[in-house]
């Protein structure tokens, strides 16, 4: 099962990155929770509240490919969903790791020891998209309750912190707001602010979004590079790729605008920014090219870094071309093409291809991370079917909470 086959169609091959890829969150998933590790080598009873989201999404795609069976899917995502009932949280929020077996808050800083609220927008949105997709009756109508608690469980106002007008990162039992960390855009939190200002419980009131994620220092953007791509938002050459990847696995960019920018248009520009980069290659880097191209936070020879054109390693990282799918379909195959058929042997592994390289260095990653691997899987999914945005984009609440902070999509009425 881990020895690459020989695919000609390019069809099959990107069934094929999907179907192995989506192993990581079954096949290795943890055996008591059924939630997504952190890391293929690291302690393995820690699961990640952000990846786990990704990974719920991930099964479902499974489920719709038929790779699994559909109960097969509701059996492991009752076990999850039972599983987080009585997990750790804080005013509903989780934290960033828990242990699998326990349930217990693994802290992921000595500060960092209490909810993490832009992990847990992610876990919302897997669940969110989950309930959707189970609309049967019986078990699937209980799994679609137990989601519900959850969802209307997470205070999203608390993290305002006493009525101040930006969201906060993380809040911690033992310390508190100390952390200090203002989520302020742009970057990959959108998905935050839309699933606060939703909420059925705890919803946040507008001018949080517009006097608090829209007066990021790094917000807005407007240069053009490379004298074709101008782009809306964000840091100078936009920054890491899975700015564009984790708001938008559910969140339909397709037609989505508001007062700030058209968010497709956003997150394409910033795609072929990151992979003109690459083209260009002004550091010289081996390997960088048409077809060899992704810069985004991974594992790197150093350790783990946010890679972009402004932080330059000369580490690809699978996970950003093949992500970015959606927006640039054929440069992102070619990457595909290049990443298994030129590097497969040593790139593709048990789970797909693995975390990162850097040719400089002759060095492959031997890991795979939740956090990369799933966004894989469904962005692929979205580019072919669009299965996640249309499940995620069906909710009424967010079609409530996209009103209600000012956007505008072919996809919903308001």
């Amino acid at each position: 099962m881990n020895e690459r086959p020989r695919i000609r169609d390019d069809a099959a091959l990107l069934e094929a990155v999907q179907r192995q890829t989506f192993r990581y969150f079954w096949d290795f998933a943890h055996p008591v929770s059924g939630l997504a590790r952190e890391r293929s080598n690291g302690d393995p009873d820690v699961v990640t509240s952000g990846g786990s989201g990704f990974g719920i999404m991930a099964i479902l795609v499974a489920a719709e490919r038929g790779w699994i069976s559909r109960d097969e899917a509701l059996d492991r995502l009752l076990t999850s969903v039972r599983f987080l009932e009585k997990a750790s949280s804080y005013h509903g929020v989780y934290p960033h790791w828990l242990n699998g077996a326990s349930g217990q808050i693994i802290p992921f800083s000595r500060k960092d020891d209490g909810g993490d609220l832009v992990e847990t927008s992610y876990l919302i949105a897997g669940l969110l998209c989950a309930r959707q997709y189970f609309t049967g009756s019986g078990r699937e109508a209980e799994l679609r309750s137990r989601i519900n608690r959850l969802w209307r469980e997470v205070e999203w106002n608390w993290h305002a912190r006493d009525g101040a007008n930006v969201l906060f990162w993380h809040w911690s039992p033992n310390n508190g707001w100390s952390m200090n960390h203002e989520i302020r855009g742009w970057n990959e939190c959108l998905i935050t602010y839309l699933l606060a200002a939703s909420s059925p419980t705890y919803p946040i009131p507008p001018r949080i979004y517009h006097w608090g994620w829209a007066n990021g220092r790094d917000f807005t953007n407007g240069r053009t590079y490379y004298d074709r791509f101008t782009l809306p938002l964000g840091p100078n050459f936009g920054g890491p790729l899975f700015f564009a990847q984790y708001s938008f696995l559910g969140l339909d960019p397709r037609g989505l605008s508001d007062s700030y920018a058209n968010y497709w248009d956003q997150n394409v520009a910033h795609t072929l920014i990151n992979r003109a980069y690459c083209v260009a290659n002004p550091l010289d880097h081996r390997g960088y090219g048409p077809s060899c191209w992704g810069l985004t936070a991974s594992d790197n020879y150093q350790g783990y870094s946010a890679h972009s054109p402004t932080n330059d390693l000369g580490v690809i990282t699978p996970t950003a071309a093949l992500s970015s799918f959606p927006y640039t379909p054929d440069e992102s195959l070619a990457a595909l093409n290049h990443f298994y058929r030129a590097l497969g042997d040593r790139l593709w592994g048990e789970y797909g291809f693995k975390d990162a390289f850097c040719e400089d260095r002759d060095w492959f990653a031997s890991s795979y991370l939740a956090i990369d691997q799933g966004p894989i899987i469904v962005m692929i999914e979205n580019h072919l079917s669009g299965l996640m945005w249309d499940l995620f984009m069906s909710c009424p609440e967010i079609k409530s909470g996209l009103s209600a902070l000012g956007f505008r999509s072919e996809r919903f009425v308001a």
